[in-house]
């Protein structure tokens, strides 16, 4: 699964106050920093105490982190007045409603009260938009212009507020890594600039890059604990679940500790499937935090990975109808239908499942989907309806080979053996070295040739042992398989005459699993003195 349960903010950090005292000044920039690595709490607790308009104007950035506009906009609007700063002030608290005209206005007026000449107020218009995800960039470009212009040179701070500015622009990425590459250059101890530059690595899957920067950030500063986020982060979408979850494991040594970093650490184990300890996380939060969105999407997840299908049900109804129209996202109702499904209600789940795919506007999550439907269809036991999904999903070009094996066990379990032979075959042939898919072809062949006396399986099982000898093969993973080939192919050479052929392979089952009584049963046969006459019943049976 690809979606990532949590928000991550924006993090830029100006260090600017205007008008202010020493010990107040201190105080701001104690809370940027705090904000800048997400301890929102520490932030909180240094800024409340004072009462200046800089205090309230740094309350109003954290709650924009944390995506409560309403609180964001109080302080922005405590924080504002007649100069340059509280115009600035005024301006976001209204861009942070999405009342975009208005706020340009006010800071409009800010920067023309400093006739565009003072550099901390147009840097502070510039993190407005930043720190906002506006996508019309052109307004927040002319600050831009106009701060680099009284500079005269990089700063490193306005450059990453011009990189956050481009991320929300149709020029994206190329123009935001050159933005944190000239902090870099303006000042190379700048470890914002570093992590900033990580995270659009991470996010373009460049992850050699990626690991480069963020690297360096926690050199610069071990305590960026952001940092030890996005290494998480890369190593979860490169497939390194281990070192994803233990980077992710120090992350939560250095962040603050509150139900909203409990979270993240419940999402990351979700994504990392490591589904028991996630669901006691989850519910750790949820006593905290009863309404937690992602917390009670996730819980009715991992009770249905966790087998309890009922409890499933139950909480993913109770999500269900709770939830905002606008805040379900397609997860939700690939979980409900599975949910449903093995929950007994396997009608109601394919009915929701059908619904999902008929409005899903993203071919990826139709393809996801499409895989929950056929699983239901699967658990129903109607395989010609999990066929006839497989199908269409090839026929659109979104499936794999992991689709066509889907696809043959399904015409293999609605005993349509000779057309999963054929989808076998196309797997084998692309991928030779698949023992699974040697193994399943020979199972669909033995059904094909109930009495062996074809030897129809007989290559395909012969295969798959000659794979199970290869350099590097882990012995325990084809076991039982091999059980089955070689107990296939002493029947199939008694069938032929070849006792001697078929004594070796009954020897090499029991050899394998030493309780099996049909493999010894075979032997002691084929060791027998023969009689007169050998009757049918004494002929060796089938493994």
């Amino acid at each position: 699964m690809s979606f990532k349960p949590w928000n991550q903010p924006l993090l830029v950090a100006i260090a600017m106050v205007a008008g202010t005292t020493a010990a107040t000044a201190q105080n701001v920039q104690s809370a940027q920093r705090a904000i800048e690595l997400g301890r929102y709490n520490e932030a909180r607790a240094i800024l409340r105490p004072g009462s200046t308009p800089e205090s309230a104007f740094e309350l109003g950035r954290l709650y924009q982190m944390r995506n409560m506009p309403d609180s964001a906009a109080f302080y922005f609007n405590r924080a504002s007045g007649t100069t340059p700063f509280g115009k600035v002030a005024a301006g976001r608290a209204l861009l942070v409603k999405g009342e975009v005209a208005p706020a340009e206005s006010q800071f409009e007026a800010a920067a023309k009260a400093t006739k565009n000449k003072d550099a901390k107020v147009l840097t502070m218009i510039a993190q407005a938009y930043g720190e906002t995800d506006v996508k019309d960039a052109s307004k927040a470009q002319t600050y831009l212009a106009a701060a680099q212009a009284v500079n005269k040179k990089d700063d490193p701070a306005l450059m990453v507020a011009r990189g956050d500015i481009f991320l929300h622009s149709d020029q994206g990425g190329g123009e935001a890594m050159t933005s944190f590459d000239r902090a870099i250059t303006a000042n190379p101890s700048y470890a914002q600039a570093y992590y900033k530059k990580g995270v659009l690595n991470v996010r373009s899957r460049n992850f050699n890059a990626a690991r480069e920067s963020l690297s360096k950030a926690i050199e610069l500063d071990p305590s960026y604990a952001p940092a030890y986020r996005e290494l998480a982060d890369m190593y979860y979408y490169a497939g390194q679940y281990d070192l994803a979850l233990s980077t992710f494991q120090k992350y939560i040594g250095l962040a603050e500790k509150s139900p909203a970093t409990d979270a993240q650490y419940a999402s990351f184990l979700y994504l990392t499937k490591k589904y028991p300890e996630a669901l006691a996380e989850v519910n750790k939060v949820l006593q905290a935090d009863p309404t937690n969105l992602t917390m009670n999407r996730l819980r009715p997840y991992l009770l249905y990975e966790t087998g309890d299908f009922a409890g499933a049900a139950t909480a993913m109804e109770t999500y269900m109808k709770t939830v905002p129209a606008d805040k379900l996202i397609p997860e939700d109702y690939s979980y409900q239908g599975r949910i449903l499904a093995r929950a007994g209600r396997a009608d109601e789940g394919i009915a929701i499942l059908n619904k999902a795919i008929a409005t899903s506007t993203d071919p990826e999550k139709t393809a996801e989907l499409q895989n929950d439907l056929a699983t239901a269809y699967m658990a129903k036991k109607d395989y010609k309806s999990a066929i006839s999904v497989y199908k269409k999903k090839l026929a659109a070009g979104k499936g794999d080979l992991t689709d066509q094996f889907r696809l043959a066990v399904a015409f293999s379990n609605s005993k349509q053996y000779a057309q999963a032979d054929s989808v076998y075959g196309i797997i084998t042939t692309a991928r030779p070295t698949y023992g699974p898919a040697h193994l399943a072809r020979a199972k669909v062949n033995a059904n094909l040739d109930p009495e062996a006396k074809q030897g129809l399986a007989k290559s395909h099982y012969e295969k798959y042992i000659e794979l199970s000898k290869a350099e590097g093969a882990d012995a325990t993973k084809f076991r039982e398989g091999l059980v089955e080939a070689y107990g296939y192919l002493g029947v199939y050479n008694f069938q032929k005459g070849d006792k001697t052929a078929a004594l070796s392979n009954f020897e090499q089952v029991l050899a394998l699993d030493p309780s099996n009584k049909g493999a010894a049963n075979n032997i002691n046969i084929l060791k027998a003195k023969p009689k007169a006459a050998t009757s049918k019943s004494t002929a060796p049976k089938k493994k």
